[in-house]
């Protein structure tokens, strides 16, 4: 197995749409529908482009795929919806949603038929810094366990550096037991990588990674 990572762009569309469409959820898992696209929405706006839309184009499972798949292609083509993707050899098997943190309406797990109030779980910007945020991980189920999420987390922080990023956050949630589909990512993902809980909000911790070097506030 060779593991190579992309990071999302247009011309890579097909090889985004092909992994959700085709391998993502592939174990029958309860997120399908899903193209990882709700992070930057708000509610109005996912009323509209997500349920409204998919009445329109026949309603059902497969009206709001549609629907979200038409969103997405939007947000992939104006640069909204950034990321990477995993790919073993010529084929996308993983993927991970990030961000600059101010792009992001809400962070942490969330239910589409219950969204949360934007207090409870917008992005914690102040403006202050540079902040890279990474809210979503999705493994295909054969490729689980063979480290591609850690190899995605690394490549984020690496990049974010180089575009001088003060730090990367991550937003792991708080699970009485092991759950196997964690798209936020695992706790212990974070904590092998560096980070280090800076907070907490319910079951939403924050945790973070510093990249550049600060100097002792007065």
């Amino acid at each position: 197995m060779s593991i190579t990572i992309k990071r999302l762009t247009p011309a890579l569309a097909e090889d985004f749409f092909s992994f959700f469409d085709c391998r993502a959820f592939s174990d029958g898992s309860d997120f399908y529908p899903c193209y990882c696209n709700a992070f930057q929405l708000t509610e109005a706006q996912i009323r509209t482009e997500f349920f409204a839309r998919a009445e329109a184009l026949g309603g059902g499972t497969e009206g709001l795929r549609l629907a979200m798949r038409e969103s997405a292609e939007r947000m992939i083509a104006q640069g909204i919806l950034q990321g990477y993707l995993a790919y073993d050899g010529t084929l996308s098997v993983g993927w991970c949603n990030a961000n600059d943190r101010n792009r992001y309406v809400r962070v942490g797990d969330f239910d589409l038929d219950k969204l949360p109030a934007l207090g409870e779980c917008a992005a914690f910007a102040d403006g202050s810094e540079r902040v890279k945020s990474v809210v979503c991980f999705e493994i295909a189920p054969c490729y689980r366990g063979k480290g591609l999420a850690s190899a995605l987390l690394r490549r984020v922080c690496e990049d974010a550096l180089a575009e001088g990023y003060d730090a990367v956050e991550g937003y792991p949630m708080l699970h009485d037991a092991y759950d196997p589909q964690d798209y936020t990512g695992p706790l212990r993902l974070y904590e092998h990588a560096g980070f280090v809980r800076i907070g907490q909000r319910g079951k939403l911790l924050i945790l973070r990674k510093e990249l550049t070097a600060r100097s002792p506030k007065d």
